[in-house]
């Protein structure tokens, strides 16, 4: 009698998740896909109200959440707010921003607030997760929010662009030192999705038609359309992905 294979679960119950940026948008529907699955998570954000909104909802469905006001960017706060809790299972690391502007425009202040942001605080979340997940001896998963951008150019956003390639580097060589820890590491990087801050440029009708001209499923993304990646990267289905990315971006890199 033949023995059929069996799917990984998708679940994530007994494991404790921290998804960065969680307030609203992406990060917010990162946090309710793990809560969904079954993980425990602590959402954080600089907004206190918000993520503690944020959790109280997640609470209400008969999840497990807890809201942390905190900017990721003081490194020294963010060590010590992971310090003072058990290590992590799964790290969503969501935080990120974007000041457009035409490459000649772009000023100083401009560029070091978004590397400070984008790069170097997820840089420092990653590593100060992973150090708990290493010193726990459990594995985990690490999904660092990366773009379609990070794969392809894009008018008026050089630095964005800047930061989202080196996060995807910065995640390849992150997967070789970690894979030995039974940790892995990956991007997600989706294309235009409507959340709070994209929603004004995408109220623009000119920008609006050619973002859909490039997305080839002629629609813009919403958040849900991240939920199953998220669940899919956070989880033992996943298990043999690492150093890679999966783009959720309705074919705009396809050509």
């Amino acid at each position: 009698m033949t023995t059929l294979p069996r799917t990984p679960s998708f679940r994530l119950d007994g494991r404790r998740a921290l998804v960065t940026g969680a307030g609203r948008g992406i990060g917010l529907a990162a946090a309710a896909a793990l809560a969904q699955a079954g993980a425990e998570v602590v959402l954080v954000a600089r907004s206190g109200a918000e993520v503690e909104e944020a959790a109280a909802a997640i609470r209400a469905e008969g999840g497990r959440a807890e809201a942390v006001a905190l900017d990721v960017t003081d490194l020294a706060a963010m060590r010590a707010a992971l310090a003072a809790r058990p290590s992590f299972d799964v790290l969503v690391n969501n935080a990120g921003s974007a000041r457009h502007a035409h490459v000649l425009d772009v000023t100083e202040a401009d560029y070091d607030a978004i590397l400070d942001l984008n790069l170097r605080a997820a840089f420092f979340v990653m590593q100060a997760v992973a150090r708990g997940m290493k010193e726990a001896g459990r594995g985990g998963s690490i999904v660092n929010l990366s773009s379609q951008m990070g794969h392809v150019g894009g008018p008026r956003r050089s630095v964005y662009c800047a930061t989202k390639f080196a996060i995807e580097g910065m995640t390849k060589a992150a997967a070789l030192d970690l894979a030995p820890h039974g940790i892995r590491v990956n991007t997600l990087c989706p294309t235009f999705i409507e959340t709070p801050m994209t929603r004004p440029g995408l109220a623009d009708p000119a920008n609006r038609a050619w973002v859909l001209s490039k997305i080839k499923l002629g629609r813009v993304g919403q958040v849900e359309d991240l939920m199953g990646a998220v669940a899919y990267l956070a989880s033992d289905a996943s298990s043999l992905v690492t150093g890679t990315s999966l783009l959720v971006d309705g074919g705009w890199t396809a050509e």
